[in-house]
């Protein structure tokens, strides 16, 4: 099947939100900014200041990763922005993905920075820490667009980033696959939802060998599966959700202190790990791509899976087109019900000189009037509340040809993003997270593959894990 994303009328740029949720987060670029120079003289986060009144239309640019044709995406719905008022005029500065935060770092350390723009998810508190990014706590003030609190990065109790979209963790699931092992479908009501137990018992039905035997019967040959049951991806960001639903955890509630090694979060990591090594229902993953829907459900290897509701807008909108038969439900759990919440972050630089201008923009660019595409695509959903609670806007983001049925998606995504299931992301109030999840990644390389177990991965670089979270690594 075609991999590609769907472009519909009005997207800004689907690759730019491809990006911006799960972007990057198992690459290894630098998101730290060269702090001795950038940062020379700055105080933690910045408040900003009320730049001058000018007769002239205030100059800002605005920095994305992209390519120069995206760019000239973004540019377009700048323009809007810049034709609807006469004091600010936005430049979109379009820079490849792969460069991205080196030239930022580059920039900071000349003083150079644009006045605002995006910033990796993993990077928001370190760059904050480091003085970089202007406190926008009073961004939203006297105004009833304030994103949902569950969207706000946090550096010493100040909000110094909002999300630009509010994104979830859920199952996926091919129905044609379901319909023919006779299993029923997963539930999108959260009260439903399947205990982890429940969850591998119907991936063993759906689970087939080249002679059609499952995994719990005689003579099932595990070097001849044809078809999986299910795949959980394993990115270090998004395993967190198993430590959690386990009552473990990577880190305490305020982030302090690190949890990956206590007992309940090596038990849950080793369970999703079991689920190739010795339930035979899940291919071999190795946590470092995130392409898992497009590996999985799309290839049709793979009966159902986990990864995160952009994959809607991203890239199932064409495998539907041509034929797909996909569906939503909750995650499973094991002791608590959870999904992760993220979203890539705007930001407003603390060298501009105009970031009472720059937060206007902001503001303006985050309403969901002004990046619609991007919403009825499937790519983001809303920041605001009224979207999840009022039923006339709630049909009006997801009656569209793009989604799941209504029913479906207002349960198994709309409910749950408001339950007591979504918790944010660590990246949205702990530090060093890169480091952090690039360091776990590699130390649980061999638990997938089945050469070490996830006690003994875990048990022998927990020092290791304790000052990459601290920022001694």
């Amino acid at each position: 099947m075609n991999n590609g994303k769907k472009i519909g009328a009005g997207l800004l740029s689907a690759a730019l939100a491809l990006s911006v949720f799960g972007c990057g987060n198992n690459k290894n670029n630098e998101t730290n900014p060269v702090s001795s120079a950038a940062s020379s003289g700055a105080e933690a986060t910045k408040a900003p200041e009320t730049s001058s009144s000018k007769s002239e239309k205030v100059k800002i640019t605005y920095s994305m990763w992209g390519s120069a044709e995206e760019g000239k995406t973004v540019q377009a719905t700048a323009d809007k922005f810049n034709a609807s008022q006469d004091k600010i005029e936005v430049e979109v500065v379009a820079i490849p993905w792969e460069s991205y935060m080196t030239k930022l770092n580059t920039q900071a350390t000349g003083g150079q920075l644009p006045d605002t723009g995006m910033l990796k998810e993993d990077g928001v508190i370190q760059w904050s820490t480091d003085g970089m990014l202007n406190d926008v706590s009073a961004m939203y003030e006297g105004s009833d667009s304030k994103p949902l609190d569950s969207l706000a990065y946090k550096y010493q109790g100040k909000t110094v980033a909002y999300a630009a979209a509010n994104e979830i963790l859920l199952l996926y699931y091919n129905k044609d696959m379901f319909d023919k092992a006779g299993v029923p479908y997963p539930p999108a009501a959260l009260d439903k939802a399947w205990t982890w137990d429940d969850f591998v018992a119907a991936a063993k039905k759906l689970t087939l060998d080249k002679n059609g035997k499952h995994p719990d019967e005689d003579g099932f040959n595990a070097e001849g599966i044809v078809q999986y049951g299910a795949s959980v991806e394993n990115l270090p960001w998004q395993l967190e959700t198993w430590a959690l639903s386990n009552g473990g955890g990577y880190y305490s509630a305020d982030g302090a202190e690190v949890r990956v090694g206590e007992d309940a979060s090596i038990e849950a990591i080793q369970k999703v790990a079991d689920l190739y090594l010795k339930d035979h229902v899940a291919p071999l993953s190795v946590g470092q791509t995130d392409d898992g829907i497009q590996r999985t459900i799309i290839a049709g290897t793979v009966a159902m899976a986990t990864n995160g509701q952009w994959n809607v807008g991203t890239s199932l909108n064409v495998a539907k087109e041509e034929g797909l038969n996909y569906g939503i439900a909750v995650l499973p759990y094991m002791k608590d019900k959870v999904t992760l919440g993220t979203g890539g972050a705007n930001v407003v630089f603390s060298q501009t000189k105009h970031p009472a201008e720059a937060m206007e923009w902001l503001k303006w660019y985050n309403s969901e009037e002004n990046n619609w595409g991007l919403i009825s695509s499937g790519i983001w959903m809303p920041t605001l509340e009224k979207w999840y609670t009022d039923e006339t806007l709630t049909r009006k983001w997801v009656e569209n040809p793009n989604f799941p049925p209504y029913d479906e998606y207002k349960s198994a995504v709309v409910d749950y993003a408001r339950s007591s299931a979504a918790r944010p992301a660590s990246w949205f109030y702990t530090n060093h997270t890169t480091e952090f999840n690039t360091l776990l990644g590699s130390i649980l390389g061999d638990v997938w593959t089945g050469k070490t177990t996830a006690k003994d991965a875990i048990s022998k670089n927990l020092d290791a894990l304790k000052a990459a979270h601290s920022g001694n690594q």
